[in-house]
């Protein structure tokens, strides 16, 4: 199944020559000189993203962009999938921000995996790829669920001794940047790049 993200955020602005510079004389020749490249972390599946603006528009650091399918307002076309190395150092820094602020703003969602997440192996449970996470923890969290369904980030913080949003936000990091070969939030990366 192809995950496709409907929303992204704009993590760095590339100028025309650095885009050209980068991309294969092949896809290169597809796009006018003069167009402008940008990187963007989507929103669901925190997909890394390259992508043409519309000619004339401007996009800010950190804005909400549409990358869904249709008529869409600032993005022109989606180039392809890239990895963290193809970010620039700026992009780099400014993605932990943005996975926070993501996970922040979809609290539910995550909360709802802190109350369902289950086995991923007969020896190993989604928890403990969650760094600081070991098997006595998970027996604390699983008894936790037991007894009553997570409600919100602090109901787990409070009952649990652990900051959601930082065992959530490193392990996507860690997903982004292939430190590993289990992919619980973010998109695996594309199997080539062009």
């Amino acid at each position: 199944m192809r995950r496709r993200e409907e929303y992204a955020y704009v993590l760095d602005v590339l100028p025309p020559e650095l885009a050209a510079y980068k991309l294969p004389a092949k896809v290169r020749r597809e796009f006018p000189r003069d167009s402008t490249f940008a990187h963007l972390l989507g929103e669901e599946y925190f997909t890394l993203l390259e992508v043409t603006l519309k000619p004339g528009v401007k996009v800010e650091l950190g804005e909400r962009v549409y990358v869904g399918a249709g008529q869409r307002d600032k993005v022109d076309k989606i180039v392809r999938r890239i990895r963290y190395e193809d970010l620039q150092p700026p992009a780099r820094e400014l993605l932990p921000q943005l996975v926070r602020q993501i996970v922040a703003s979809r609290e539910q969602k995550f909360v709802d995996w802190f109350n369902k997440a289950g086995p991923i192996t007969l020896k190993m449970h989604s928890f403990e790829l969650l760094h600081g996470i070991g098997k006595k923890k998970l027996q604390e969290i699983l008894a936790e669920r037991k007894k009553r369904p997570f409600q919100s980030f602090e109901d787990i913080r409070q009952r649990l001794g652990v900051d959601p949003i930082e065992l959530v936000v490193n392990r996507i990091l860690s997903e982004i940047q292939e430190k590993d070969p289990y992919y619980l939030f973010a998109s695996p990366p594309p199997q080539e790049t062009i």
